[in-house]
């Protein structure tokens, strides 16, 4: 008899994310089995409990994803799952803590394919404020773009202390340059929005960061990209469906949720496929989620 594909979910919150249940069975997952309540001590144990009950062979078709909501932990899990391994017991990893490298992923991999159909140019050299910048996705947009080559501001509506301290717990765990920006008030958001080249607004469902009043001040901005789907719009004039549409009252184009959430649900779709398809066992982060989320908006391009 075939072994089974079998998928070992581990979540430090109380439940694992129905969406990401979903995915993994849509992968072709044929067993899924959620953790919840998973501590960092924890991953070594169970990872080896994993491992070491499916022989050589079995172990490529099983494999462990990270979620919770903590960006940073679930990276830290990830490095702890992988150090748990023993050859020849091997087996894939995934991590993407509330969707958020999938997202953030797809988020900057859309603002440079707009960057480089408008301008010819890239995130090199950018000045990115990310608006909600402290939560998990804007974390790793933030790190994503620095990654880039971008110079990227970290804005939080709790004032420049808390994006401060953001910005250099998370530059320094993934050895990057961030810098906090306030965004506590209106003011202090129209002096971030002034100096941006690329504005991204990851505040939670429903909030507003950037008013149309407030656009008026983005006189440099190129590309404005939004993941919230709930009314009202982040970034006010930003349509949920809209790719790269001009923003009125900008020279900028606007990116909505909807085309930021297509090319997410691919990229997070390839990367599962990827890990149940893999005959070598691989890692994947953030990072593999950008060249995945690049690689697809290039196919799409070529298609046009």
């Amino acid at each position: 008899m075939e072994r089974p594909y079998i998928l070992h979910m581990f979540t430090p919150g109380r439940q694992m994310s129905p969406f990401d249940i979903n995915m993994a069975a849509d992968a072709g997952y044929q067993i899924v089995v959620p953790y919840c309540e998973v501590g960092a001590e924890s991953v070594t144990g169970l990872t080896q409990d994993a491992i070491f009950s499916r022989g050589p062979k079995g172990v490529q078709r099983t494999g462990i994803f990270i979620g919770g909501r903590d960006a940073l932990l679930a990276a830290d899990m990830l490095e702890r799952a992988k150090g748990a391994m023993v050859k020849p017991f091997v087996v894939s990893l995934m991590a993407d803590p509330s969707g958020a490298y999938t997202t953030a992923a797809a988020m900057v991999a859309c603002v440079e394919a707009a960057l480089l159909k408008q301008h010819r140019h890239g995130l090199d050299g950018q000045r990115v404020l990310i608006l909600g910048g402290t939560g998990p996705v804007g974390r790793i947009a933030g790190v994503i773009a620095a990654q880039a080559g971008a110079a990227v501001s970290l804005s939080s509506r709790n004032g420049i202390d808390v994006a401060e301290q953001a910005a250099r717990e998370t530059g320094s765990r993934f050895a990057v340059t961030m810098h906090g920006v306030s965004g506590g008030d209106r003011a202090a958001v129209r002096t971030s929005l002034a100096a941006a080249d690329v504005v991204l607004a990851c505040a939670a469902a429903g909030v507003q960061v950037v008013s149309a009043e407030d656009l008026a001040s983005a006189s440099s901005m190129k590309v404005a990209a939004d993941v919230n789907a709930v009314p009202p719009e982040g970034i006010a004039g930003v349509g949920v469906m809209d790719d790269a549409k001009p923003l009125a009252g900008t020279a900028a184009v606007g990116i909505g949720a909807l085309a930021v959430g297509n090319v997410k649900y691919q990229t997070q779709h390839r990367l599962l496929v990827q890990m149940r398809e893999a005959e070598k066992a691989v890692t994947l982060g953030f990072a593999e989620a950008f060249a995945t989320a690049r690689a697809f908006l290039a196919e799409s391009s070529a298609r046009q």
